[in-house]
């Protein structure tokens, strides 16, 4: 006969589940109609019946720390075939974001994305770092005269690297130490499950894991077995892609000025220049056709924590194509202010990556590179237990 099992519900965990947008888990009836519909469910791996189970019996430690939470590309097609309107891809959303919580410290910073009254704050407070930086050191020129609209003399290079050089290694640190924590977590999560023995990792495997599964990330291809929301995967990838090429402009503009000694504005026929407008573009009409797609999906619960993202991402996009835009028109007073405007976007993009969806780029790479080494684990365990004939 088998011990019975004790299970001690974490109430609090149930409560911040259902604090979200629309969700109660009480609906779920554990009907599995939510794993029929999902393309990456199989017959041992009921997803998303089990976290449902898991999530409404309040157990926090095999959620928190699962990378299968991970799996989701939240398309959709459960909480729509849902007969109970339970979203079960509204609660996986749910615990990704308590994950990322979770892991990116420190927690107090993740109440400015809580609360949508804290929301000037995030503008504020990196106003007040720019212009008592520029001040305090004497780099910021308030004088717009000359024949040319160049950024660079209204917010000299050291001002910007003064402020955005530590606010990366800052962000880097918060990652690093939140992943290793995060892969050690996941590790005990599925040792306790049975999936995994309790040893360390073998980081070599890992790292060899992750780079084989980065094609199949980066391309998204889990999308395309979506139903609900398939057009989807277009403009996710749009705003994807622009927030890489944009970085990889940004870091060739570095290479220029330091390396090559070659000082902006560039012209419009530069390729990088080109790349760069292009990207732009992309990224203001992504965003755009992200925005209308959540307005008209009436069943995905919209939070003010999912539209601070799409909300930046488009006005990054549209203060950054102004600023040009205002440049080439030669309205130096514009141009220079909806600059400093666009830096305030920039600055929230960088120092509160950690904090926001956009953190799940990180966190979701590795738990989903986590699930494929233990699977490739889980193999080689079983063909040296296979017995020889």
């Amino acid at each position: 006969m088998a011990s019975p099992v004790f299970i001690e519900p974490d109430l609090e965990f149930i409560a911040q589940i259902n604090s979200g947008p629309g969700l109660n888990l009480k609906k779920c009836y554990q009907c599995a109609t939510c794993s029929v519909a999902c393309a990456i469910s199989h017959d041992d791996h009921p997803f998303p019946r089990k976290e449902m189970i898991y999530a409404s019996w309040g157990l926090k430690d095999r959620l928190i720390a699962n990378p299968d939470i991970w799996l989701c590309y939240n398309c959709g097609d459960c909480s729509t075939l849902c007969p109970r309107d339970a979203r079960p891809g509204d609660v996986l959303n749910r615990l990704r974001k308590m994950s990322i919580k979770e892991y990116s410290k420190p927690a107090a910073m993740h109440q400015l994305f809580n609360d949508n009254r804290k929301m000037p704050w995030l503008f504020i407070i990196p106003a007040l770092i720019i212009i008592t930086l520029g001040f305090a050191t004497g780099l910021m020129n308030l004088s717009l005269g000359g024949d040319r609209i160049v950024f660079a003399h209204f917010f000299p290079v050291p001002l910007i690297e003064m402020i955005f050089i530590p606010l990366s290694l800052g962000v880097t640190l918060v990652f690093f130490l939140g992943i290793r924590r995060f892969l050690k977590d996941m590790q005990t999560t599925y040792a306790r499950l049975g999936k995994a023995t309790p040893g360390p990792i073998d980081f070599k495997r890992f790292l060899v894991t992750l780079i084989t599964q980065l094609p199949a990330i980066i391309k998204h291809e889990r999308f395309s077995s979506c139903s609900e929301n398939k057009g989807r995967k277009i403009s996710h990838m749009m705003v994807a892609y622009s927030f890489t090429s944009l970085a990889f402009v940004a870091g060739a503009f570095v290479f220029a000025l330091y390396v090559l000694n070659s000082h902006g504005p560039y012209d419009q026929i530069n390729p990088v220049k080109i790349l760069a407008n292009i990207s732009g573009i992309a990224l203001i009409a992504g965003s755009l056709l992200l925005i209308k797609e959540r307005r008209a999906n009436a069943r995905q619960a919209n939070g003010y924590y999912d539209w601070y993202l799409l909300c930046l991402a488009l006005f990054l996009g549209i203060t950054g194509m102004l600023t040009q835009a205002l440049r080439l028109a030669d309205i130096s007073w514009a141009a220079y202010s909806m600059y400093f405007i666009h830096l305030l976007f920039a600055f929230n993009l960088v120092a509160f990556l950690p904090y926001t969806k956009l953190a799940h780029l990180v966190y979701r790479t590795v738990a989903i590179a986590y699930y494929h080494y233990r699977k490739e684990e889980t193999r080689l365990i079983n063909l040296e237990n296979k017995p020889i004939n």
